[in-house]
Protein backbone atom coordinates (compact mmCIF):
# COMPACT_ATOMS: atom_id res chain seq x y z
CA UNK A 1 0.00 0.00 0.00
CA UNK A 2 2.79 2.40 0.91
CA UNK A 3 4.60 1.66 -2.34
CA UNK A 4 1.48 2.51 -4.33
CA UNK A 5 1.02 5.77 -2.43
CA UNK A 6 4.66 6.70 -2.97
CA UNK A 7 4.30 6.00 -6.70
CA UNK A 8 1.20 8.21 -6.88
CA UNK A 9 2.99 11.05 -5.09
CA UNK A 10 5.96 10.69 -7.45
CA UNK A 11 3.70 10.70 -10.50
CA UNK A 12 1.81 13.77 -9.29
CA UNK A 13 5.09 15.56 -8.57
CA UNK A 14 6.44 14.70 -12.02
CA UNK A 15 3.27 15.97 -13.69
CA UNK A 16 3.30 19.16 -11.62
CA UNK A 17 6.94 19.75 -12.43
CA UNK A 18 6.25 19.17 -16.12
CA UNK A 19 3.36 21.63 -16.07
CA UNK A 20 5.46 24.22 -14.26
CA UNK A 21 8.30 23.84 -16.74
CA UNK A 22 10.82 22.44 -14.28
CA UNK A 23 14.11 21.87 -15.97
CA UNK A 24 12.86 22.92 -19.38
CA UNK A 25 14.58 25.64 -21.34
CA UNK A 26 11.48 27.42 -22.62
CA UNK A 27 12.35 30.54 -24.59
CA UNK A 28 10.14 33.54 -25.17
CA UNK A 29 9.30 34.43 -28.76
CA UNK A 30 10.88 37.27 -30.68
CA UNK A 31 8.59 40.29 -30.99
CA UNK A 32 10.21 41.71 -34.10
CA UNK A 33 13.37 42.51 -36.02
CA UNK A 34 13.76 46.18 -36.89
CA UNK A 35 16.29 47.21 -39.54
CA UNK A 36 17.15 50.82 -40.24
CA UNK A 37 19.15 51.70 -43.34
CA UNK A 38 20.07 55.01 -44.90
CA UNK A 39 22.48 57.71 -43.88
CA UNK A 40 24.93 56.37 -41.34
CA UNK A 41 25.57 52.80 -40.27
CA UNK A 42 22.84 50.18 -40.59
CA UNK A 43 21.01 49.31 -37.37
CA UNK A 44 19.40 45.93 -36.69
CA UNK A 45 17.45 45.32 -33.48
CA UNK A 46 16.10 41.90 -32.52
CA UNK A 47 13.60 42.29 -29.67
CA UNK A 48 12.61 39.27 -27.60
CA UNK A 49 9.51 39.11 -25.42
CA UNK A 50 11.64 38.01 -22.46
CA UNK A 51 12.97 41.57 -22.21
CA UNK A 52 16.15 41.36 -24.24
CA UNK A 53 17.40 43.12 -27.32
CA UNK A 54 20.22 42.15 -29.67
CA UNK A 55 22.02 45.03 -31.40
CA UNK A 56 23.44 44.39 -34.87
CA UNK A 57 23.68 40.63 -34.30
CA UNK A 58 25.39 40.96 -30.92
CA UNK A 59 24.68 39.22 -27.64
CA UNK A 60 21.18 39.89 -26.22
CA UNK A 61 21.09 42.60 -23.58
CA UNK A 62 18.35 43.30 -21.03
CA UNK A 63 16.04 46.22 -21.72
CA UNK A 64 14.01 48.33 -19.31
CA UNK A 65 10.41 47.42 -18.54
CA UNK A 66 9.35 50.66 -20.24
CA UNK A 67 11.17 49.78 -23.46
CA UNK A 68 9.75 46.23 -23.37
CA UNK A 69 6.21 47.57 -23.00
CA UNK A 70 6.84 49.95 -25.91
CA UNK A 71 8.12 47.03 -28.00
CA UNK A 72 5.07 44.90 -27.19
CA UNK A 73 2.73 47.79 -28.01
CA UNK A 74 4.58 48.41 -31.25
CA UNK A 75 4.33 44.76 -32.18
CA UNK A 76 0.58 44.78 -31.51
CA UNK A 77 0.02 48.08 -33.33
CA UNK A 78 1.88 46.97 -36.46
CA UNK A 79 0.46 43.43 -36.65
CA UNK A 80 -2.40 44.32 -39.01
CA UNK A 81 -0.16 46.33 -41.35
CA UNK A 82 2.38 43.49 -41.29
CA UNK A 83 -0.26 40.93 -42.27
CA UNK A 84 -1.10 43.18 -45.23
CA UNK A 85 2.62 43.61 -46.02
CA UNK A 86 2.52 47.40 -45.82
CA UNK A 87 5.29 48.84 -47.98
CA UNK A 88 5.69 52.58 -48.45
CA UNK A 89 8.40 53.43 -50.98
CA UNK A 90 11.20 55.89 -50.28
CA UNK A 91 10.43 59.52 -51.00
CA UNK A 92 12.73 62.39 -51.91
CA UNK A 93 14.48 63.60 -48.77
CA UNK A 94 14.39 60.21 -47.02
CA UNK A 95 17.11 59.91 -44.41
CA UNK A 96 16.29 56.47 -42.99
CA UNK A 97 14.30 53.54 -44.30
CA UNK A 98 12.76 51.08 -41.81
CA UNK A 99 11.85 47.44 -42.23
CA UNK A 100 10.12 45.67 -39.33
CA UNK A 101 9.61 41.93 -39.58
CA UNK A 102 6.96 40.48 -37.25
CA UNK A 103 5.36 37.03 -37.09
CA UNK A 104 2.45 38.34 -39.18
CA UNK A 105 4.63 39.77 -41.97
CA UNK A 106 6.76 42.82 -42.73
CA UNK A 107 6.21 46.58 -42.65
CA UNK A 108 8.58 48.83 -44.65
CA UNK A 109 8.53 52.61 -44.70
CA UNK A 110 10.69 55.75 -45.03
CA UNK A 111 11.10 58.16 -42.16
CA UNK A 112 9.03 60.75 -44.02
CA UNK A 113 5.96 58.49 -43.90
CA UNK A 114 5.92 58.58 -40.10
CA UNK A 115 4.63 62.15 -39.97
CA UNK A 116 1.16 60.91 -40.90
CA UNK A 117 1.15 57.63 -38.95
CA UNK A 118 1.55 57.48 -35.18
CA UNK A 119 2.50 53.79 -35.17
CA UNK A 120 5.32 54.42 -37.65
CA UNK A 121 6.63 57.38 -35.67
CA UNK A 122 6.57 55.15 -32.56
CA UNK A 123 8.73 52.65 -34.46
CA UNK A 124 11.24 55.39 -35.29
CA UNK A 125 11.30 56.55 -31.68
CA UNK A 126 11.76 52.99 -30.43
CA UNK A 127 14.72 52.49 -32.79
CA UNK A 128 16.38 55.70 -31.60
CA UNK A 129 15.79 54.94 -27.90
CA UNK A 130 16.98 51.34 -28.17
CA UNK A 131 20.07 52.39 -30.14
CA UNK A 132 21.00 54.94 -27.49
CA UNK A 133 19.94 53.20 -24.27
CA UNK A 134 20.77 49.57 -25.02
CA UNK A 135 23.22 49.50 -27.92
CA UNK A 136 25.06 52.63 -26.75
CA UNK A 137 25.00 54.01 -30.32
CA UNK A 138 23.95 57.44 -31.44
CA UNK A 139 20.20 57.59 -32.19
Amino acid sequence: MRVRAALRVSAVAAIACGLAGCGLDIQSPDLFVLTRTGQGPELTLLVNDSGTLSCNGGKPKPISDTLLIEARDLSDNLANDASHKLTIPERPGTVFYYRIRLQQGTVSFPDRAASGREDLSEAELFAAQAAQQVCRLSG
